[in-house]
């Protein structure tokens, strides 16, 4: 899956208005490239193959 740069910005937008956090203009270009890196090394993780005797970690949620 392929995620678009407006969409990752819109996604930085959209994340930091709702957490009231100020992103400096010249810091927002960092911080889209540094989502879309994660976004391309998540598949990395998740399709990682665990073996029977093995367990994931906990996920902790609010």
């Amino acid at each position: 899956m392929t995620v678009e740069t407006k969409e990752i910005e819109r996604l930085v937008e959209a994340s930091a208005a709702a957490l009231q956090l100020a992103i400096p203009p010249e810091g927002f270009p960092v911080v889209v490239e540094h989502l879309a890196v994660a976004y391309r090394m998540a598949p990395l993780i998740m399709d990682f193959p665990l073996g029977d005797e093995q367990e994931p970690a906990s996920v902790f949620t609010l």
